[in-house]
């Protein structure tokens, strides 16, 4: 059997360098800069622009979506999502924290995006666990890939959550191998 790669790629690199159709912010439900990924997000597309694209929308409830122009990026939108901030985790957060992928995705095809970069949403300042996160990005990206065409790349910027997605991701397969490729043929 043949089978085609999941368009799934996990990757250690700066989203704001990745060329794809659309990038996704880790917002503050303000849609204010901020630090981290959102802060570098920000300066690199031109803070004033998208500072000002973002004030027009106003705001952004926790594991919703909303869309900007990319500006000077190389992508040509940005998708703002707000994570939960972490508070000894329970279904609601893991919940938001999924909602955040799925949403972000569903407004990228609105928007005939063939390929989204991803960072681990809410596992910087927002203190997610990132084994946990890394958890929920897989399942939630993986769930709506089953159904839709699409590249999606979750971008992780340190050593030591790349080499937990890794290991992560190898176990992910391997899970989908085993549980989900005969099904698939038998459709």
């Amino acid at each position: 059997m043949r089978r085609h790669p999941m368009p799934l790629e996990m990757i250690r690199n700066d989203i704001t360098a990745m060329s794809v159709d659309a990038i996704v912010n880790a917002a503050n439900s303000a849609l204010q800069m901020g630090g981290g990924v959102c802060g570098a997000i920000f300066s690199a597309a031109g803070a004033g622009k998208m500072q000002a694209a973002c004030d027009k929308i106003g705001r952004c409830n926790i594991g919703e979506a909303v869309l900007t122009e990319g500006y000077d990026l190389p992508s040509k939108y940005v998708i703002h999502t707000v994570g939960p901030v972490w508070r000894q985790g329970n279904q609601i957060q893991a919940k938001q924290l999924s909602d955040c992928y799925t949403h972000s995705l569903e407004l990228a095809a609105r928007n005939k995006c063939t390929s989204v970069a991803f960072p681990l949403i809410s596992s910087g300042i927002y203190g997610y666990p990132k084994d946990q996160a890394i958890q929920i990005a897989v399942s939630a990206i993986g769930s709506y890939l089953l159904h839709h065409e699409m590249l999606v790349y979750l971008v992780v910027y340190d050593k030591s959550s790349f080499a937990l997605s890794a290991k992560l991701f190898s176990a992910i397969n391997k899970y989908i191998d085993d549980n989900y490729v005969e099904e698939a043929e038998c459709i």
